[in-house]
């Protein structure tokens, strides 16, 4: 499909602007580490949070709730909402113990929590874990997405399409390696709007096409649980059918009770970390680490899908002959029937801005493992007489060549992707029972690092022994695997010694977490618990109420939306009433 001389004027004028924010912010992010991968810790909430958003805002992201919406309809979300009760916990419970830290990396952490060769191998490992192997996974899966966008969209050869995918990372890696942290979130910033925007036109020209004939249209020419909005509990055998998405009692406990505090998954981690804690560290303080991650939680679940939704749900009137391993096919040829020119120049834009912040970020956050947690701590070697200011810029280089190592192996990684779901599903499982252990050590003393070095490796037995050795169906080789990883790091957690009662001393002093500490609290301070457990709560209805609030406004479901409404506005109340209460923003 060739594009009109408009799209392609749109296309090039996006990519001249990322690079020209690179040249423009790379001198703010050569000075120091903290420079390059934190962004000096100056960012605004609005800014922090919508980098987040942006950056889990991937190319294959629709594609994936399109895969879904064409299995189990608008009920196939629950695989990715549930995670919002675990997002609220990091809101209310991490964001301000992240900023108050001031480190640089979540591996960082490590050592300011633990002591010891321990620590230093789990810092270590992590480094190189983390840093390659799941960032490549992660870019390798962004990378599918992209070429399946360009072989529908474009028609090119997949033998062709590497050479495309290439071009574009080499733009990324240009401005995220020049720019740093900084280059990055202003980016996303623009990436957000543009991808936002691109989406909801792309909803509302596909939903009024004469085929679709509007809302009424759509909801006439589809079944009406096509447009459920939550599970049916039961028949678990039903889940992989066709049909509003059904799960058995052990399923619907493993979302609501397990999952969302059990597993490690790319901008969902229990207890905030990654990309998610990168941006929480960069803002100005710890208020607006919590506003910022607060608007992420309701920007990502609430207001970013609904535009998907519709034109997954368009798909299915539109191309009823794609199979279920191809409808992820259905947004993509939904772009490309229905775009004018222009507007379908502004589309593969939005889709060029979705994988370049996931990218970009990608590239930086792991960047930073490598430099910080692995050279700088491992590897490298002072010079004599060398100066802060020498280190440093030694350091901000060496970040920048361990951002072009990465692309290296993402591009390996990438070929050998199958299914975009498939690498979600090996995400979630391998990660199991770690969550438990990344919330514990900033609440009980007791943690130490084999507990944590345990809870890392533990889940890869249990994902081998549950679907090789016992062939369990889902969710129960999910709990399984949670389960003996859990076992796992509670055996090491006591067999194994605390750590140094003045090294505790000094992680508490500084962050003064609440929870399980008394050996070390200081007489008189005590934070109250409860009002912020009533605020997660207020703050995981309110999300849920307005998620399901904009989704009746858009189908019309009148008495629905007045009981959302109200809904919403009583846990609003209350979330602002616990806020105060709590004195989390007090210093």
């Amino acid at each position: 499909m060739e594009l009109a001389l408009v799209d392609w004027l749109i296309i090039i004028a996006y990519l001249v602007l990322a690079l020209g924010i690179g040249l423009r912010y790379r001198n703010a992010a050569s000075g120091s580490l903290t420079d390059f991968f934190l962004g000096g810790r100056k960012f605004p909430w609005y800014l922090a949070g919508i980098s987040m958003v942006a950056t889990t805002f991937a190319a294959d992201t629709p594609l994936w709730v399109t895969e879904k919406i064409a299995q189990h309809g608008i009920s196939g979300n629950w695989l990715w909402w549930n995670m919002l009760i675990g997002g609220m916990l990091t809101t209310f419970f991490f964001a301000k113990l992240w900023r108050k830290a001031e480190i640089i990396t979540e591996l960082e952490l490590i050592e300011f929590r633990y002591k010891g060769k321990a620590a230093a191998f789990l810092r270590g490992f992590k480094s190189v874990y983390m840093g390659i192997f799941l960032n490549a996974v992660i870019i390798g899966w962004v990378n599918t997405a992209l070429g399946t966008i360009l072989m529908s969209f474009f028609d090119i050869p997949e033998s062709e399409v590497l050479y495309y995918i290439l071009g574009a990372m080499l733009i990324v890696l240009i401005y995220s390696s020049l720019a740093g942290l900084t280059g990055v979130a202003i980016t996303d910033f623009v990436q957000f709007f543009i991808a936002m925007g691109g989406c909801i036109v792309l909803a509302i020209v596909v939903v009024n096409s004469d085929e679709i004939g509007g809302i009424s249209g759509l909801k006439e020419q589809l079944p009406a649980w096509r447009f459920d909005f939550f599970p049916n509990i039961g028949d678990g055998s039903l889940s992989e059918q066709v049909g509003t998405y059904s799960i058995g009692i052990a399923a619907f406990l493993s979302f609501g009770l397990v999952q969302w505090w059990a597993s490690w998954y790319p901008g969902a981690e229990p207890g905030g970390g990654g990309y998610i804690a990168q941006r929480m560290m960069s803002a100005r303080n710890e208020k607006e680490a919590i506003y910022a991650t607060l608007f992420f939680q309701i920007a990502h679940y609430c207001l970013r899908p609904w535009p998907w939704i519709i034109v997954g749900l368009c798909a299915l009137v539109l191309y009823p002959d794609l199979s279920i391993e191809d409808s992820s096919q259905g947004f993509v040829l939904a772009m490309k029937d229905h775009l004018p020119a222009g507007l379908k120049g502004l589309l593969l834009v939005a889709f060029l801005s979705a994988y370049m912040s996931t990218l970009s970020t990608q590239l930086n956050w792991g960047a930073s493992y490598l430099t910080n947690d692995l050279y700088l701590r491992f590897l490298r070697k002072g010079k004599k007489g060398e100066t802060e200011a020498e280190k440093q810029k030694d350091l901000v280089q060496k970040g920048r060549l361990f951002t072009i190592l990465i692309v290296f192996f993402a591009l390996i990684a990438g070929s050998q992707m199958k299914t975009i779901d498939g690498a979600a599903r090996f995400l979630i499982e391998c990660g199991a029972g770690l969550g438990m252990v990344l919330i514990l050590r900033w609440y009980w003393w007791r943690i130490n690092a084999w507990s944590e070095i345990v809870a890392s490796i533990a889940p890869f037995a249990g994902y081998i022994m549950a679907n090789w050795w016992l062939e369990l169906s889902e969710p129960f080789n999910f709990l399984f695997t949670v389960g003996f990883s859990s076992i796992c790091w509670i055996a090491a957690t006591f067999i194994t010694k605390p750590e140094p009662k003045e090294h505790l001393q000094k992680f508490y002093d500084k962050v003064e977490p609440a929870g399980w500490w008394k050996p070390y609290k200081q007489e008189g301070k005590r934070q109250a618990m409860l009002p912020l457990i009533i605020a997660w709560i207020s703050a995981i209805i309110m999300a849920y109420a307005l998620l399901f609030l904009i989704g009746d406004l858009i189908f019309g479901n009148w008495n629905k939306v007045f009981i959302e409404s109200v809904v919403f506005a009583i846990t609003l109340w209350l979330l602002t009433y616990q806020i105060k209460k709590s004195g989390i923003f007090d210093n």
